[in-house]
C-alpha cells in the first residue's frame, strides 16, 4: 500500500481535531499509529503466476464454432 505525504499545515489541522479526544482514545490512536509504522514483509508478486495455457476439453474448431454461433447481429433500421 502506498503512503500519503501531507504538509505541516494539514498535520496541524488534524492535531487540532485530535487534541480534544479523551486520553483513552488518544492512547488507542497512538497504538494504531505505532502498529502502522511496523514494517510488514510484502508478498513478492510472481509474474509467472499470470501465465498459463488455456485448459478446455473442446477442440479449437469447437470453440471457434461456439464463438461464431453466439454472435448477435444488430440491425437498427428505422421504419419510415
Amino acid at each position: 500500500m502506498g503512503s500519503l505525504t501531507i504538509s505541516k499545515k494539514i498535520l496541524d489541522k488534524y492535531f487540532g481535531y485530535l487534541k480534544n479526544l479523551d486520553n483513552n482514545a488518544k492512547k488507542k490512536l497512538i497504538i494504531k499509529l505505532t502498529k502502522s509504522l511496523e514494517t510488514k514483509s510484502e508478498k513478492k508478486f510472481e509474474i509467472a503466476s499470470v501465465f498459463g495455457a488455456w485448459e478446455d476439453e473442446r477442440t479449437s474448431d469447437e470453440i471457434i464454432s461456439e464463438i461464431k454461433s453466439s454472435r448477435v447481429e444488430k440491425r437498427n433500421t428505422a421504419n419510415l
